[in-house]
């Protein structure tokens, strides 16, 4: 394997900056299973409200497909006048108190995985970091008028308790994040992330709300003081947008009903419902479909 330090380079300053910090390392990839593009969508908001600086970048042209997932260019009259080229980044973050972190956000990798998995896991090593962190969505048959379930996983089984059970073992395609978190285990490192449950008719939107809620149960696990900010606010008018439009379709109501019901008697007595592992798999090949078509010729 050639030497995986070659894939990024390193501002030495911001570097030491973190001596002694043992910093949580939160990873969040664009290009996977992710419903209401939590992962993206939770990037950008602790880029907006924590004070940020760039510790490494990796050199993305030996990662990415660029024609599987082209930029986005814009011609105007008789020119190219800007292209949105693609970045993956590493950022030394202070949350609310001042306590640094790690992001790591931006594509998924197309390729190299292996040897990207050891660039990560050697900068989280060399930085003794205390925790890799990571968070998605996915789509799920429950009412968006409920609070959002989370489902946590880890390397480490007693970090990952009191989950709704609505799965047990299946296998699906895998991805960069969960690639990461299955080799962090196998060197002692501690690997934790959190899936929101997003409404199935949700999942090309945005859902403040899962965001919302899986930022609580990072901060929690972690410790860290990242703001909510305007999330709360934005779920409430999310809410009430939905509920103008519901009353204009005269079946929604009904399946909406339907879910409720459901939610409420599953919560009553503990458990979430458990869907068969063909029916994880047709969902989430489903979602990756729908992925597909929309981004078509978009980047």
């Amino acid at each position: 394997m050639i030497d995986p330090r070659l894939l990024y380079t390193f501002d030495p300053e911001v570097w030491s900056s973190l001596d002694g910090a043992r910093p949580v390392l939160i990873h969040l990839f664009e290009g996977y299973v992710d419903a209401a593009s939590v992962n993206r969508s939770l990037a950008a908001h602790i880029l907006k409200y924590c004070e940020h600086e760039v510790l490494a970048e990796f050199d993305h042209d030996q990662l990415h497909d660029y024609r599987s997932r082209r930029p986005q260019m814009v011609f105007d009259t008789n020119s190219w006048v800007s292209m949105k080229d693609f970045s993956l980044l590493l950022y030394r973050v202070t949350d609310a108190l001042g306590v640094p972190f790690l992001l790591l956000a931006g594509p998924e990798p197309d390729s190299q995985w292996r040897r990207m998995t050891h660039a990560v896991l050697g900068i989280a090593e060399r930085l003794d970091s205390a925790m890799l962190l990571t968070a998605s969505g996915v789509p799920m048959a429950v009412p968006h008028t409920r609070p959002t379930l989370v489902t946590s996983h880890s390397t480490d089984p007693n970090l990952a308790t009191g989950n709704p059970l609505w799965i047990d073992r299946i296998q699906i395609p895998g991805s960069f994040s969960a690639a990461l978190e299955y080799r962090a285990g196998q060197t002692g490192l501690t690997g934790l992330g959190f899936v929101a449950h997003v409404p199935h008719y949700l999942a090309q939107s945005s859902f403040p709300q899962a965001i919302a809620a899986v930022l609580r149960r990072m901060n929690d696990a972690t410790g860290l003081e990242i703001p909510l900010g305007d999330l709360d606010e934005e779920a409430e008018q999310q809410l009430a947008t939905i509920a103008a439009e519901v009353q204009e379709d005269s079946e929604f109501p009904a399946v909406l009903a339907a879910l409720e019901e459901q939610y409420d008697q599953l919560s009553e007595s503990g458990r979430a419902s458990v869907p068969t592992a063909e029916e994880i798999g047709a969902a989430v090949e489903q979602f990756l479909a729908e992925q597909d078509d929309s981004s078509d010729g978009q980047g």
